[in-house]
């Protein structure tokens, strides 16, 4: 009792409509769905040149902390890890492609960062927030639901990029990891339906059991492990370097779509839970800005690039989560497989991908809201979402979505419904932009 008491009076769940049960589910459900990361970020830094231990563990401490941060400073079910667009910039383009030193490239993310708290300090996030038109703010939510319904696709071995064909196209689907990955499908449809609580995390144990047989599920031969020092990746960071003119256009090219991609997260995974007011706007949205734009900048000195806001926070929300809980609960999980990884990455992508696939569906709604008899309105919100499944990027529908609107209303002699500070905003768009063309 007294222990509930505590939880009610931190997180104030009576008059977020949800419980510790609920919350605990929920937290589970995210860190379930966000087990990827501790494969996938830190094989892509050990192709820049990090040892792979050190900077497992960095990013395993880094995605619990923050997350428990953001959970108890901003009390919203927000989880956050290293950018995968970040985490790709940083290790194709600016390491592997231009030879850029990986300690210069985490100079360039403490910047970064640095510039996100300045931003966010001086109100100019919340400002940028309160300037983006109704129409976009609405098309985000779906973007993000197509979004992680692409990453379910691709994680679910349903569908493969084609280089040949230079498009996406139908996998395979008779490999028994997508086989898997329908049944997973399937059970977590019909329980979806059923409406039975916590659908996602029972159909990911489920799909993850029914796995073994099908030898795509591994058991592990230890369930402890002792994690490696992160000496090696710990402060080796090199600001100055970052600090040359020359490498202007590629901290551009961290901090605008990161900004954008924080806020499409934020908002899309907070409209699912209806957390939003009623111009779209998330309240008190300053302090999970202030956590994720001070994640970013302890990040760095891990070595770990820009800590953003993850989309399978939506899985969560699915879940009932709507407070800081359920964050909380994650991080906690998180800082965990320091010591049970054996155990925790038994659970496969196949039983996953399904859940996300169906997160995606659940967001497609706030399109019904757009007014699509106005092009003025539903042009710059289809651009945000198509441009950002094209891209793989929220930053770029976002962005893209802001200039189109700012021309469309201009030039159909619409000006006076367009902000002041949205032209404003536009010029560095469009530089941003500019520099990605060059």
């Amino acid at each position: 009792m007294k222990k509930s008491s505590f939880l009610e009076k931190l997180f104030h769940l009576s008059s977020n409509n949800t419980n510790t049960r609920t919350e605990f589910t929920a937290g589970l459900t995210v860190f379930m769905t966000m087990l990827y990361v501790l494969i996938v970020v830190p094989g892509m830094l050990e192709s820049a040149g990090l040892p792979k231990g050190p900077i497992t563990v960095a990013v395993i401490l880094m995605t619990g902390i923050v997350t428990i941060i953001m959970g108890l400073y901003s009390n919203r079910p927000f989880a956050l890890a290293p950018g995968l667009g970040s985490v790709a910039f940083l290790s194709v383009t600016l390491v592997l492609a231009e030879g850029i030193p990986w300690q210069v490239g985490m100079g360039m993310v403490f910047i970064s960062g640095v510039l996100f708290v300045l931003f966010t300090v001086l109100g100019l996030r919340q400002l940028i927030v309160r300037l983006v038109p109704p129409a976009i703010k609405l098309s985000i939510g779906a973007g993000v639901g197509l979004f992680i319904a692409l990453i379910g696709f691709r994680n679910a071995g349903l569908v493969i990029a084609s280089e040949e064909a230079n498009s996406l196209q139908l996998a395979d689907i008779g490999t028994p990891n997508a086989i898997l990955a329908l049944i997973g499908f399937f059970i977590m449809s019909v329980l979806l339906a059923r409406k039975v609580r916590g659908h996602l995390l029972i159909g990911i144990v489920i799909v993850t059991l029914i796995g073994i047989p099908m030898g795509i599920t591994s058991i592990p031969d230890s369930i402890f492990s002792l994690p490696e020092s992160v000496g090696p990746v710990l402060f080796q960071l090199d600001i100055m370097e970052a600090l040359k003119i020359s490498y202007f256009p590629f901290l551009l090219a961290f901090f605008v779509p990161d900004f954008f991609s924080s806020l499409g997260t934020m908002l899309g995974v907070a409209g699912k839970g209806n957390m939003l007011d009623k111009d779209g706007n998330l309240p008190d949205i300053d302090k999970p800005f202030t956590v994720d734009a001070g994640g970013t900048m302890l990040g760095s000195l891990f070595s770990v690039p820009v800590m953003t806001t993850y989309v399978e926070s939506a899985a969560g929300v699915e879940s009932g989560g709507r407070t800081g809980l359920t964050a909380l609960t994650t991080g906690i999980l998180f800082l965990l497989t320091l010591f049970i990884t054996p155990l925790i990455m038994i659970i496969p992508t196949e039983a996953t991908a399904p859940a996300l696939i169906l997160v995606g569906l659940t967001m497609l709604s706030s399109v019904r809201n757009i007014n699509f008899d106005d092009v003025t309105e539903s042009l710059p919100a289809f651009m945000t979402i198509v441009i950002t499944i094209f891209t793989f990027n929220f930053g770029n529908g976002i962005a893209a979505g802001i200039i189109i609107y700012v021309l469309v209303k201009g030039l159909s002699g619409r000006y006076k419904e367009i902000h002041p500070g949205m032209y404003i905003l536009v010029i560095p768009l469009v530089i941003y932009f500019i520099t990605l063309a060059n």
